[in-house]
């Protein structure tokens, strides 16, 4: 009997729609990418219950004709592609004809559209893949698009989504990399009936404040270069507008948003001596290149792509922000009424176009050699020359006796006198311990004892309020203050004294006793934005996510040179925890080195 058999188109489509359709957030990014394929102008999204519920997003761009309405819903089905020479070419940002499809194999989609020409809209009503209905109605020119509950019919997939502020964060942070790629088209958004932006056509360092953060208007420094491979624009943010989470650093090539590890290594070695360890500055920077030297049908998501010469790019990326960088470090505030074309960098950027031209054999820039280079592989053996040689059973022997060395200090608190405590460059501690030296990083160990302490404070609603004399504002991001709801109660139970104040705000009464005399506003948007940091990374427990926070926000504050007794107190106060030998991200906090360990290092 014959065992293997074709898919029905219903299956077909819900196995497309576990790679488009990831969360509501997918569903977003197809529609806004839709409506800008499109030539829209004006685009409205609408959600409701972060997506579960309704996702619509409303257009007047050019809209579709009866056949095209009733095509577009169909697996890889495209305008954009004929010919196989055609994916070295697109400009657009769908191209695959599996969004649509995707999208209605798993939710209940009402599609309205209409051209300039035609009479009357075009009306289709598709559940779980099957049409159920196609009219027309009176309509304007554009495209009408409603989602509505997703997953439906895939409850198991459902039960996967997390909470709502989780999910409408994944949402904005897609309707904000389609903002900023497109200042100049209108957008609004709206969940739950309220207004969260309301945007005009503008300019990009406009857009930039609007979308992101108000306090990047007097911190942003112009890139702009252009050479005959790629021709690089946008913005830098000064040193001082480094945060220490990751998460304002946009790339976009052709407009298409990307993630590049190996670009943000450009970025960042630009950087390297103007701001603390561990920031991330702020950038949004646009690539143009031709798209055939590019390959952006790697990855679903289209999020990822592969550049035909990488290292050119990194040069020519690391070299415009350089530029930028110690061009504008000091300079005022920037109009905001302009765009990045600012004519007194016309004369700077042409003589540097001039003078680097690039081609495949050859690469003018100076490079150092960050970018992946092929290792030399010839002599390594000379790098262990004079060293003495181990075998394998001896190698093992050795592990062993480690382990048994720090698991019996971990089960015993190590013995030691006030005099055998030093600290080294204000990082780590060293003592002596029974069975030889005990490296430890300061860092991280205080990490770990506040991570348990703001556990149990979270879990008993037991932490201390110190109250402010006059109460302060805070006024988030739309996408921050929404997820800011979701903890605002554990807040108030390690301190916090906060109320709503509309308006994406909080009134700021009180700050955990804990932090001292501290910015309050700073501190609170800080702990936000870590916390949303670590969300994003391990979307996992809320109360363990913010403990990380608030335990990382505490080893910051600390790391400085200590008195003995303040050391003291770390080494007490961390083998009292549950877990002295890990931080709350999973690092080691210290080592011992046993005495025979120390004395092969002086052979």
């Amino acid at each position: 009997m014959d065992e293997i058999r074709l898919l029905s188109d219903a299956i077909a489509n819900q196995i497309a729609a576990g790679e488009v359709v990831q969360r509501p957030a997918s569903v977003v990014k197809e529609l806004l990418e839709n409506a800008i394929d499109a030539g829209a102008k004006n685009v409205s999204l609408i959600v409701k219950e972060a997506g579960r519920l309704l996702i619509q997003v409303i257009d007047d761009g050019k809209g579709m004709s009866a056949t095209d309405a009733r095509m577009c819903f169909e697996r890889h089905a495209t305008s954009k592609i004929t010919k196989g020479e055609d994916l070295f070419a697109i400009k657009t940002m769908g191209f695959r004809g599996e969004a649509l499809a995707s999208i209605a194999a798993v939710a209940q989609v009402e599609l309205k559209t209409m051209r300039a020409a035609d009479e009357l809209a075009n009306i289709i009503k598709i559940d779980g893949s099957q049409i159920k209905d196609q009219s027309f109605s009176q309509g304007s020119q554009g495209t009408d698009i409603a989602v509505k509950n997703l997953f439906f019919n895939v409850p198991a997939r459902r039960n996967f989504l997390k909470s709502n502020p989780v999910e409408m964060k994944h949402i904005l942070d897609e309707f904000q990399r389609v903002a900023l790629a497109h200042p100049e088209i209108k957008f609004s958004v709206y969940h739950n009936d309220t207004e969260l932006y309301k945007l005009n056509s503008t300019t990009l360092s406009k857009r930039i404040v609007d979308v992101l953060d108000n306090s990047y208007k007097d911190q942003m420094a112009p890139c702009d270069i252009d050479t005959p491979y790629v021709k690089i624009n946008g913005y830098i943010g000064k040193p001082q507008s480094a945060k220490k989470t990751r998460g304002d650093q946009y790339f976009f090539v052709n407009k298409r948003f990307i993630k590049s590890p190996y670009l943000q290594h450009a970025i960042s070695k630009v950087y390297e001596g103007t701001i603390s360890e561990g920031s991330n500055p702020f950038y949004v920077l646009f690539l143009e290149i031709d798209p055939k030297h590019i390959d952006i049908n790697i990855h679903p998501t289209k999020t990822e792509i592969k550049f035909d010469d990488e290292k050119t790019v990194y040069a020519i990326l690391r070299s415009a922000a350089s530029k930028a960088l110690g061009l504008y470090q000091l300079s005022p505030s920037l109009d905001f009424d302009a765009d990045i074309n600012i004519n007194r960098l016309n004369s700077f950027f042409n003589t540097a176009a001039q003078v680097n031209t690039v081609s495949s054999n050859a690469n003018t820039f100076k490079y150092t050699g960050d970018e992946k280079s092929t290792p030399n592989q010839q002599n390594w053996q000379k790098l262990f020359d004079g060293l003495p040689q181990r075998s394998l059973e001896n190698q093992a022997m050795i592990f062993e006796s480690k382990a048994n060395q720090i698991f019996e200090d971990i089960n015993q608190k190590p013995e030691y006198d006030e005099k055998s405590l030093v600290q080294i460059h204000g990082n780590y501690i060293l003592t002596q311990v029974k069975s030889g030296l005990l490296i430890l990083d300061q860092r991280r160990a205080i990490e770990r004892i506040y991570y348990e302490k703001t556990l149990k404070e979270i879990s008993k609603n037991g932490g201390l309020c110190q109250q402010l004399l006059f109460p302060k504002t805070l006024s988030l991001s739309p996408a921050l203050y929404l997820l800011s709801l979701e903890i605002a109660d554990l807040l108030k139970g390690i301190g916090f004294n906060i109320e709503d104040f509309g308006q994406n705000s909080y009134l700021i009464n009180g700050i955990p006793a804990s932090f001292g005399q501290v910015d309050e506003v700073e501190l609170l948007k800080d702990i936000l934005e870590q916390y949303a940091h670590f969300n994003h990374i391990n979307e996992g427990n809320s109360k363990e996510t913010l403990a990380k926070t608030l335990a990382k926000k505490h080893a910051s504050r600390m790391n400085k040179n200590l008195q003995i007794d303040e050391l003291k107190s770390i080494l007490n106060q961390l083998f009292e925890t549950a877990m002295p030998n890990l931080s709350p991200s999973g690092q080691s906090i210290f080592k011992v080195l046993g005495l025979p360990e120390i004395a092969g290092l002086l052979i």
